[in-house]
Order: structure tokens, then sequence, then C-alpha cells
């Protein structure tokens, strides 16, 4: 579902994807825990767990309207570029165009 989000609708739906967002590094965090000491199979399980919750968490934001473009890291089609926010920043505060990405997003003041 793709949309053009302003301002205040990406910072008003962030409460959700912040809480979604924490739940998901919670449980990878635990995964990343277990599998330093685990077997190789037991890795591996982990890794396609670890994978499939990411995964999950990137249903999950798309379905909020946001573009997934790294792990814990969603933008927010405003129509010109992207209002941009990564985990665990608190608020929606950066903006880059469609060429920038991520390392040319600027603080919107």
């Amino acid at each position: 579902m793709s949309r053009e989000w302003t301002l205040e609708g990406a910072r008003a739906v962030l409460p959700d994807v912040r809480a979604r967002t924490e739940r998901a590094v919670e449980e990878v965090e635990r995964w990343v825990l277990a599998r330093e000491g685990a077997a190789a199979e037991e890795r591996a399980r982990i890794d396609a767990a670890i994978q499939n919750r990411i995964e999950r968490w990137t249903r999950e934001m798309e379905a909020l309207g946001a573009e997934v473009k790294g792990v814990w890291l969603v933008d927010f089609d405003t129509g010109g570029g992207y209002y941009c926010w990564r985990w665990p920043e608190p608020a929606v505060d950066h903006f880059h165009g469609y060429e920038e990405g991520f390392e040319g997003r600027s603080r919107i003041q």
C-alpha cells in the first residue's frame, strides 16, 4: 500500500511504528544472544527465525504505508522525497530527496 505522507501523518503513525519496531528489535536481540553459544544446526534455525522476524516487521511497516529502506529504517514518501526514521529515534525529524538516500538526509527545521 503506497501513499503520500504529510509530516503530521508520519508523526501520527510513529507511535505504532516505534512499538512494532521495538517488539521486533527485542525478539531479534534475544535470538542473537541465544545464537552465541549454539551449535551449528541451532544457529541455522536461529538465523532463519531472525530473518523471518525481520521479514514480518517489513510487512507490518509496508501495511502501514511506510517504505522499508533497511533493517529498522523506514521512509515516508512525501511525493517529493522522504521523511526518514530509524530505530531508536524518538521522532520523525529528518528528510531526504529521492536520490540522496539515508546518508543525504537533513534535519527538518
